[in-house]
């Protein structure tokens, strides 16, 4: 029976902004694991703090592969390890971010670029 805690399926794809698609889905990739009566889900503080955990990761470019075996390093071996390997997550993910910034400044820098051609060639022809 869902305590006090816990919110429901409809709750849950509210406060985190996402559709019921993706909540199933991360259900079906172990993500997350709702509390079920018959056909109702509930989520606890646990699937709640996961969820905000996962959608962090979404938000820093890694897979739902990798978020979820970082998960799954934390509930088999603790923290210790768990934080090792955000750690080379994260540099990892750092470099991938970094190279991103890179290629955006570039390819503005090519627009601005021919902004201005196009610019210059608009103000000759009067």
């Amino acid at each position: 029976m869902p305590g006090d805690q816990t919110i429901s399926f409809k709750d849950m794809c509210a406060r985190f902004d996402v559709t019921p698609r993706t909540l199933r889905y991360y259900e079906y990739l172990e993500l997350l694991s709702p509390v079920r009566q018959g056909r109702l889900r509930f989520y606890t503080p646990r699937e709640i703090a996961r969820m905000t955990l996962i959608l962090r990761g979404r938000r820093f470019g890694f897979s739902l592969e990798e978020i979820r075996q970082w998960l799954l390093i934390y509930e088999q071996r603790g923290s210790r390890e768990q934080f090792q390997v955000w750690l080379e997550l994260a540099d990892r993910q750092l470099g991938v971010l970094d190279q991103q910034i890179k290629d955006l400044q570039a390819a503005r820098a090519d627009l601005m670029a021919l902004r201005e051609t196009a610019a210059q060639d608009l103000r000759k022809m009067g």
